[in-house]
């Protein structure tokens, strides 16, 4: 209850005055975003000027001012709750460089099945095409992969990226695009209790075992190197980040050792699945990038240590970006 309405507005004023001063300044042409200090005291201005817009609502002789105090709590208000086109750029980085990491650890025996299964099919693919070169049209569905592969070094390296002039961006988008639903293929796949995740995963596998040794044992390792590790360092873990959802997904469907229901299961993991095909997406639209204007170029123009030495230090990169994002303790056990 105020006693003397006077010395209550002279008293106040001071901080009235600032919450305007304030909300102007935040609110101007520069849209700057107040540090953390000021929104803390633009808070508590803001929550004192209500309590005093709330006594002063028992004075009727004080009409103006009552409806400039409403004004300006409106104003503040607006300023304290407002999300500003930068907070949403700010959120969608901070989601990539923390969340999608996080979670990729979170569900890291997924990750290593799926790496273990892509193993055991490279294994399969490389034996099938070391003992029997004839099944190279059965395991490898691209047409340039059916090549002697010292020649198609040898065309790669006379046509000097040639063949690639003015199609590069439209190949980019092709890539990234294919890439992209092989990854969500990969993962949806997981409905069907993983079986078809595993069958993908495998087949990846089968495929790049069969082109490793198809190379090493036409001599062309440093070739091979040289044109899979620059885009393929970041290619090949974003499918096995797709067939780690598929089976994580896939447990989910089967429910192993978790009593909840399918749907009960299903809305808990959804916010990981879609963090986990979200940030492979990223990972394979950089990997398009990189194959379309850096990979398809070879000795003479550029060097083929050149080109091992990106692909080496990129995977060293994403790797330790996967294992320490979004830690916020140097001790990994203190994680949740």
């Amino acid at each position: 209850m105020i006693i003397d309405i006077e010395k209550f507005i002279l008293q106040e004023r001071p901080f009235w005055t600032e919450l305007e001063r304030m909300v102007g300044r935040f609110d101007g042409a520069s849209r700057k975003a107040p540090t953390f200090d000021e929104a803390q005291r633009l808070h508590y201005l803001y929550e004192r000027t209500a309590a005093d817009l709330g006594r002063l609502t028992t004075f009727a002789s004080e009409p103006e001012l009552t409806r400039y105090l409403e004004s300006l709590m409106a104003k503040a208000y607006a300023e304290l709750h407002e999300t500003r086109a930068t907070t949403a750029r700010w959120k969608l980085i901070g989601w990539f460089f923390q969340t999608f990491p996080k979670t990729v650890r979170r569900n890291i025996g997924a990750l290593w099945l799926s790496i273990g299964i892509t193993i055991v099919g490279a294994l399969f693919g490389g034996a099938a095409v070391a003992l029997d070169p004839d099944s190279k049209p059965v395991l490898m569905p691209f047409p340039h992969l059916l090549q002697d592969p010292a020649k198609r070094v040898a065309e790669e390296e006379q046509s000097r990226g040639a063949q690639m002039d003015g199609a590069k961006t439209g190949f980019s988008a092709e890539l990234m695009t294919h890439n992209t639903k092989v990854s969500i293929l990969t993962m949806s796949l997981g409905m069907a209790w993983a079986i078809g995740s595993v069958v993908l995963l495998f087949y990846n596998g089968v495929i790049l075992g069969a082109v490793i040794v198809d190379y090493v044992l036409a001599g062309q390792t440093k070739f091979l190197a040289g044109w899979l590790l620059p885009h393929g360092s970041v290619e090949i873990p974003a499918i096995l980040l797709a067939g780690q959802a598929g089976l994580m997904l896939g447990r989910a469907v089967i429910g192993w050792r978790d009593r909840r229901g399918l749907r009960s299961r299903l809305r808990a993991l959804a916010p990981d699945l879609v963090t986990l095909i979200g940030g492979v997406g990223v990972m394979l639209v950089w990997a398009g990038i990189i194959e379309a204007f850096f990979s398809q170029y070879h000795e003479p123009v550029l060097p083929y240590a050149v080109k091992i030495a990106f692909g080496l230090v990129q995977l060293v990169l994403l790797t330790v970006f996967l294992w320490r994002g979004g830690r916020k303790t140097s001790n990994p056990e203190a994680e949740v």
